[in-house]
């Protein structure tokens, strides 16, 4: 009986042995399969530059179901400052997420100013109003005057962050057809309504919408601006800021008619409006004796 039981536990122990190898040998050829994987997308990786690496691994992230993995995504690729991100970041200009296609404006200005416009412009009419915001500032980066006419229709767009955005973004610009629609937000008077949708005649409250108009309007240097500046600047019921600013934005233009009104400013209660004008008398005088005027 004993020589039985002895026979039967060599047996056993052969199959367990045997099991033992087989599950060895498969872990031997999983490895050696996973290393072939491995060598394999090292061999295609090496095919890419590092900046490709990088953008390709941006572009898997903005597949992604989480949004904050999307919006670092652009931040990333904008980051890279290059034509070939940007390019990429394009798509989401279109992500369902608002907070996300207002990330992704300021990652597609590395394009060519027409390519990045006409992904932008669309975003000029989003229902939110961050993201008609930030495209409105990104359009004003592209320096494009085909941005221009988009532009000017966000002057009358009920939120003051827009407007104050695209007022801003004309400036940057400094194309002169957006002269009127500027001058317009000063005092609707000055020139033709900037839209058909704007109230007849009502008139520009936010204080930082117009701050950005008239420093726009001297960035430009248009003298079709004078007129507005001047009414501005000689509006003793205007805020003291707003006044600076067009004092500061006749100096730019440099048009000899802004004198008068400049002069009987430097003896203003406020002490930086009348430095304003001083400044401003300044670089007239200057530009006068370069033969600008």
């Amino acid at each position: 009986m004993t020589l039985l039981v002895a026979q039967k536990q060599m047996q056993n122990n052969r199959s367990s042995n045997a099991l033992h190898a087989t599950i060895l040998m498969s872990v031997v050829l999983l490895i050696a399969v996973g290393d072939l994987s491995m060598s394999v997308q090292a061999a295609q990786d090496t095919k890419l530059t590092p900046i490709q690496l990088a953008i390709e691994k941006q572009r898997q992230r903005l597949s992604s179901a989480e949004i904050e993995d999307r919006r670092e995504a652009l931040m990333q690729l904008r980051a890279l400052q290059r034509p070939e991100a940007s390019r990429v970041a394009l798509s989401a200009l279109n992500d369902p997420a608002p907070i996300v296609r207002a990330t992704a404006t300021a990652a597609v200005l590395w394009l060519p100013a027409d390519e990045s416009v006409a992904g932008l412009m669309p975003l000029l009419s989003d229902k939110e109003e961050f993201v008609r915001q930030h495209a409105a500032y990104a359009l004003g980066l592209t320096g494009s005057r085909s941005a221009v006419a988009g532009l000017i229709e966000r002057l009358t767009d009920k939120k003051d962050s827009v407007r104050g955005a695209a007022a801003v973004a004309l400036g940057q610009i400094a194309d002169a057809s957006a002269v009127t629609a500027l001058a317009a937000v000063l005092n609707p008077q000055a020139g033709l309504a900037p839209s058909k949708k704007s109230q007849k005649g009502k008139r520009e409250q936010n204080p930082f919408v117009l701050r950005s108009a008239a420093r726009s309007l001297g960035q430009i240097g248009n003298r079709a601006g004078v007129p507005a500046l001047i009414g501005v600047l000689q509006d003793d019921k205007a805020e003291t800021d707003l006044r600076r600013e067009a004092a500061s934005a006749l100096g730019e233009i440099g048009d000899a008619s802004a004198i008068p009104a400049l002069r009987d400013v430097t003896t203003a209660g406020d002490p930086y409006l009348a430095e304003a004008a001083h400044q401003a008398l300044r670089r007239i005088s200057r530009s006068r004796t370069a033969g600008g005027i």
